[in-house]
């Protein structure tokens, strides 16, 4: 079963709330996911780096402010997600499973997995940040093809996240190609002049792109030093 309507997806790395003013805004980043209002969406540096790794948006700001609600991992009472990752999704989509992803690495570095039910369809979706070494990518993208395709359970399924690779084509962006599409949304960072296309959204071959973009808004160019990017996805295959 997949879903029976476009929905709208997004990805955003939002830097631990900092903005390019150099101030941290929650508030400021709700701002602009409420903009966007994609119906699931996955965060990248939602947490805080120290400490208990607390998450940037508060459960009560985002409880009493916004559509959404976190995908609970269970790994940090504090944290939002795993290493930094986040899913969320609309407060009435049921979570019928989620994992956290552990990644080979020199850095701290994870990716997040949830299965939720987008208007009653169940639908997989992966959120990441990558490394900044390109070997370390690879791997890292290997581990996540790998995890995903060894689950007993398929389903349709949406990758996105912060790839950190500025290159057009290889790489690991080639090795996600093998089994994924990748949305056309053009340059994300940096926010204020994006000339990198860093940020990614992907979907397995039993759904469709209908349309994608990166969020150009005043508040998007001052809240983190990524735009968002988003797409909207359907149930036809390509």
């Amino acid at each position: 079963m997949i879903p029976n309507r476009p929905i709208k997806v997004a990805s955003y790395n939002m830097r631990k709330g900092v903005g390019t003013d150099r101030r941290r805004s929650p508030e400021r980043i709700l701002e602009v996911l409420r903009e966007i209002d994609a119906d699931v969406i996955a965060l990248q540096e939602c947490d805080r780096r120290f400490g208990g790794k607390a998450a940037v948006i508060s459960a009560h700001l985002l409880s009493e402010h916004s559509p959404w609600k976190a995908v609970s991992f269970g790994i940090r009472a504090a944290s939002m997600g795993w290493h930094g990752n986040g899913l969320l999704v609309r407060k009435d989509a049921p979570v019928m499973d989620c994992e956290a992803i552990h990644l080979p690495t020199l850095e701290p570095r994870g990716a997040v997995m949830a299965d939720v039910r987008v208007d009653g369809a169940p639908i997989r979706v992966v959120g990441m940040h990558l490394d900044l070494s390109g070997l370390w990518r690879r791997r890292q993208a290997h581990a996540i093809l790998s995890h995903v395709e060894s689950c007993v359970t398929k389903r349709p399924t949406i990758m996105m996240g912060d790839l950190n690779d500025w290159s057009a084509g290889s790489g690991c962006l080639r090795d996600f190609a093998h089994h994924f599409s990748f949305a056309a949304t053009g340059p994300s960072f940096h926010a204020r002049r994006p000339v990198g296309r860093l940020d990614k959204i992907m979907v397995s071959h039993d759904l469709r792109i209908v349309d994608c973009g990166v969020h150009h808004s005043a508040a998007a160019r001052k809240a983190s030093d990524h735009l968002p990017v988003w797409a909207l996805i359907d149930g036809s295959p390509a």
